[in-house]
């Protein structure tokens, strides 16, 4: 970094007296000197010439016509409408950060508000927060929300989750003591409902995701959720929103908490984020107050006429303190507002289309990849789709990549019990003639690699 941009460099011996010490290095005497590194930066350069440099990287890029991808996991491609961007381009959307000062924000309020409401109808749900930071940290608050509830330490979860979430999820609970159980699977791909019945006892909450992360639908969330409420568990449903045209709500599944991801309506993939968690509730008193985030809610000012308030905000340290029931700090409004313009756009109808046309070009990928491939897991995929290979997988990815092909995500550093095993993805953009590519290339890939 220039010195230009230090304004306080020249009082640099004047503040280290202040605090106490005589040297940079005395301050920092209590890091091992093994993990000290010296920033060796080049000198500054100008904004041309940090322009030029950069788009010499962006031209590295290559777009989906150029290397279709098949990379899902949690990541989609979907598209995104237009009028999305430019709305949440507007002023009042883009430079707002957190309503602290909520009577002066009622735009960006009611757009919450509407959020809020949208998701509350896709969800089957009630009371809805806006929002979390994604839905890994939203199952990370519905583990610690269920133990406060419950006054439990446990939290059973299927071992076929998200790698990604489940990082987060231990990371979260760490500090709270809590005790993660991890259920196997069954020979479908789906949970073992005799194993989770095993693990159940004292659970504060039991977990289960719509699609599950080898792309499946469980068959069976009704009776997982009542083996959770048999055992006065909270029964905690994590979903890809997007299914939810086509599909009945969690909450009409018996669901007491949904949690998921917001940001596959109306965003980007954009290298991973930002993102908004969903996390929806019952209307039931004892899990509102518990729930993390905010929550919108709609009154009227003194004149009697329609204004917007931050109705709960339980978490915030500067109000709640001690009491706060999350430490997250704000929430993402932009990402959550580019989604309720998303949903409202496609409305029910377009909804249920969505849906239908991943279910579509999913079960055509199925039967095509099949051709070439195992399939180890039989049920109804959408989105992603477990597929394994008699051939190293990391082989065939980086021979997909020479071709100009994404493929799909490597398994078996996670799930080494599955072989060579990847995640391949489809979505409503994955053209039929993509498909046919990828085919053709894993063919020529593995008759090379028999030879």
């Amino acid at each position: 970094m220039g010195k230009q941009y230090l304004p306080n460099l020249a009082h640099k011996e004047e503040m280290l007296k202040e605090i106490g010490f005589d040297s940079i290095d005395e301050l920092f005497s209590d890091v091992p000197r093994e993990v000290m590194h010296e920033f060796n930066l080049p000198e500054g350069k100008s904004e041309y010439e940090v322009f030029l440099e950069m788009n010499q990287v962006l031209n590295k890029n290559k777009t989906v016509l150029e290397m279709p991808s098949f990379l899902g996991a949690g990541t989609y491609f979907h598209y995104v409408p237009a009028h999305v961007k430019y709305l949440i381009e507007r002023s009042e959307f883009l430079t707002a950060y957190t309503p602290y000062q909520a009577e002066i924000s009622q735009g960006m309020l009611q757009a919450l508000f509407e959020y809020q409401s949208l998701i509350a109808e896709l969800v089957g749900l009630e009371i809805v927060n806006a929002s979390m930071y994604d839905w890994g940290t939203a199952l990370g608050e519905a583990a610690l929300m269920a133990a406060r509830v419950t006054k439990k330490n446990k939290f059973v979860v299927p071992k076929h989750m998200s790698p990604e979430r489940k990082k987060v999820l231990e990371t979260y609970v760490a500090g709270a003591g809590m005790e993660i159980v991890y259920v196997d699977w069954n020979e479908k791909g789906q949970i073992d409902l005799e194993k989770l019945k095993e693990n159940v006892e004292n659970a504060a909450g039991v977990y289960i995701e719509m699609p599950n992360f080898f792309g499946l639908i469980e068959e069976n969330i009704v009776e997982v959720g009542e083996i959770a409420h048999d055992s006065r568990a909270l029964f905690v449903v994590g979903v890809d929103p997007t299914i939810l045209g086509i599909v009945e709500a969690p909450g009409e599944l018996g669901a007491d908490v949904v949690i998921g991801e917001a940001a596959f309506f109306g965003n980007p993939m954009n290298f991973g984020g930002p993102r908004a968690g969903i996390f929806a509730t019952r209307n039931d008193r004892k899990l509102i107050r518990q729930m993390p985030g905010r929550i919108i809610g709609m009154t009227k000012d003194a004149d009697g006429k329609r204004a917007f308030v931050m109705t709960l905000q339980t978490r915030e340290q500067h109000i709640r303190r001690a009491k706060a029931t999350s430490n997250i700090c704000s929430n993402e409004a932009l990402v959550a507002v580019a989604a309720a313009i998303h949903l409202a756009s496609l409305g029910p109808q377009g909804l249920r289309k969505l849906g239908e046309i991943i279910l579509k070009n999913t079960a055509y990928f199925k039967k095509r990849i099949s051709e070439v491939a195992e399939l180890p897991f039989d049920g109804i995929n959408f989105k992603d789709v477990l597929v394994q290979f008699e051939v190293p997988y990391d082989v065939i990815h980086e021979r997909l990549l020479e071709k100009n092909i994404h493929g799909g995500y490597y398994v078996k550093p996670h799930f080494p019990e599955l072989g060579e095993s990847a995640l391949f993805a489809v979505t409503e953009t994955t053209r039929k003639e993509w498909i046919e590519k990828l085919i053709v290339a894993l063919k020529e890939i593995i008759a090379e690699a028999e030879l």
